[in-house]
């Protein structure tokens, strides 16, 4: 089952008896956690009747004689296992895993792992329970969550400034949804659209020097720009490290190379799906495109190789990351 359909069922009050929560993404697991452990039983009766477990303090045969007890004074109980990953043997969960209680709800918060599908464990909470992997998503995703995100709660966001967030959060989905939720509360009475200019107020990303303003100045080849971007970087790495700019940059000369050798340049909707991008955004890449002819494109993608290695030292003993940077703006402009 996908998060949704889980999501969905606990809001019905459908329950298993195991949900055995893994995989790379702590965000949905976190959410189906808190969830569980927020709705599923009144206050009187979490007090009997909620267990919260963690797995460097505990042992897989304290879990399982947790989860064998009987509810008191309610129709369910819920053991939450938290950092689960960490409890050893946990294989030996299969001998709770063949017959749960109904009346017990046992959470297991698998972290950054999976379980190996060819385990008895596996094919038995299968059958039993809830398996759910939350799997991390790609970059190129995540704008289009944090629609979905905003949606539900009746807000929208610009797609610039969808973009500036994913640029400088990537796709660590818990701090994105903590930086939309304070953005969400500093929103003037009768605003539900969120603006870069929101997004440089209250979380402090310049909406005038970032990677995007820079794409879109050398696509322009604004050279007074592209240097003004560069300079500020290179006075404020911490904010703006080397290898975010070089990573950022590979990604959009790619796509413009892309862009290049496909067939129907005509469909929107076909470029956009094809260059895993928002429709919004194809615009600047037919403009890329015009500006730097595929033989060029490639010579760019190869200089960002270069200056990744030269900032890692090789070929390289004293110019600094700011100093490169500057190099390769150049030289991508000329």
């Amino acid at each position: 089952m996908n998060f949704d359909q889980i999501f969905s069922d606990l809001k019905n009050k459908i329950y298993k008896p195991i949900y055995f929560l893994s995989g790379e993404e702590p965000y949905f697991i976190d959410l189906l956690t808190k969830y569980i452990n927020d709705n599923v039983l009144t206050e009187a009766e979490k007090s009997f009747n909620q267990t919260v477990l963690y797995g460097k303090d505990t042992e897989i045969h304290t879990v399982i004689n947790s989860a064998k007890r009987f509810p008191m004074m309610a129709n369910h109980q819920v053991i939450i296992v938290k950092e689960a990953q960490n409890i050893k043997n946990i294989e030996e969960l299969i001998h709770y895993a063949t017959a749960p209680l109904k009346s017990t709800l046992l959470v297991i918060n698998y972290k950054y792992k999976t379980l190996d599908k060819r385990k008895k464990l596996y094919k038995a909470i299968n059958e039993h329970g809830i398996l759910f992997e939350s799997k991390k998503l790609y970059d190129n995703e995540v704008p289009g969550w944090i629609n979905a995100f905003l949606k539900n709660k009746n807000k929208t966001i610009d797609p610039g400034a969808g973009m500036l967030l994913n640029e400088y959060l990537g796709n660590d989905l818990s701090k994105i949804a903590n930086e939309l939720d304070k953005l969400i509360i500093t929103l003037p009475d009768g605003e539900h659209n969120i603006t870069t200019n929101h997004i440089e107020r209250n979380i402090g990303i310049s909406k005038d020097y970032n990677n995007f303003e820079l794409h879109k100045a050398l696509t322009q080849k604004n050279v007074l720009k592209a240097n003004r971007i560069v300079n500020y970087f290179s006075q404020n790495q911490k904010n703006n490290p080397f290898t975010l700019t070089i990573s950022t940059l590979y990604h959009f000369y790619s796509k413009v190379l892309t862009y290049h050798f496909l067939r129907n340049k005509n469909d929107r909707r076909n470029v956009a799906a094809t260059l895993k991008v928002n429709p919004y955004f194809v615009g600047d890449y037919e403009k890329a495109a015009k500006q730097y002819n595929p033989k060029k494109t490639v010579e760019i993608i190869s200089m960002l190789r270069e200056y990744d290695l030269k900032s890692k030292g090789y070929n390289n003993v004293s110019t600094s990351q700011g100093e490169l940077l500057k190099e390769l703006v150049y030289r991508i402009l000329h």
